[in-house]
């Protein structure tokens, strides 16, 4: 089997959260044991697309 390299391109972004908000996901980290990053993704996952849509309206 010949394997090759994928390159990845590594995007990093900044979110700029009021107080509350940065305590609310600091608080849901803390309760599932769970980094941020792995929330942020998971909810950015669930967000629709327009392919999304639709597929889902045929």
């Amino acid at each position: 089997m010949i394997m090759t390299n994928k390159k990845w391109a590594v995007k990093r972004i900044t979110v700029n959260l009021a107080a509350q908000e940065a305590e609310k996901l600091e608080k849901y980290c803390q309760q599932t044991g769970r980094p941020a990053t792995d929330v942020i993704r998971e909810l950015i996952r669930g967000l629709p697309t327009t392919d999304e849509n639709k597929e889902a309206n045929k």
